[in-house]
């Protein structure tokens, strides 16, 4: 496996067959591990195609398997993160970490895609429907 990130909070590799690979760690832990599978699940639900989708969840090691959803992107105008990110509230998310880390651009359809869900909100509320957006 390719490691791409290894910070405080996660360990993200994308394996040989492409899948991602992300292990939650750090502070809140647990908490961002189910929200991050809550968001995801939610926009799977709704058909949002511009975003990872779930293909293994292992609560016991705080990990989940996505698919892939491109390469890192190195330069996008202000302009246009704002319009990729604004997309994703017809499906009831807002990414609370809007950054151009968070952007990937998938080649085989010429589409930007977001990644990253933890910190996310569910514009459409419910019982035990959190933020973890981190505060200021």
């Amino acid at each position: 496996m390719h490691e791409m990130k290894d910070t405080a909070r996660a360990l993200v590799r994308i394996g040989y067959d492409g899948r991602v690979h992300k292990n939650f760690r750090g502070h809140q832990a647990q908490e961002r591990f189910d929200h991050e599978v809550r968001v995801l699940r939610h926009l799977e639900a709704r058909g949002c195609t511009f975003v990872p989708r779930l293909l293994e969840v292992e609560p016991e090691q705080l990990k989940i398997v996505t698919t892939n959803c491109g390469t890192r992107v190195d330069h996008l105008s202000l302009e246009r993160q704002t319009e990729v990110f604004a997309e994703l509230e017809a499906y009831g998310v807002r990414h609370e970490d809007r950054e151009l880390r968070n952007i990937t651009y998938r080649t085989s359809d010429g589409r930007f895609c977001i990644i990253d869900f933890e910190f996310a909100t569910l514009l459409e509320g419910g019982p035990g429907t959190v933020s973890l957006k981190p505060s200021g």
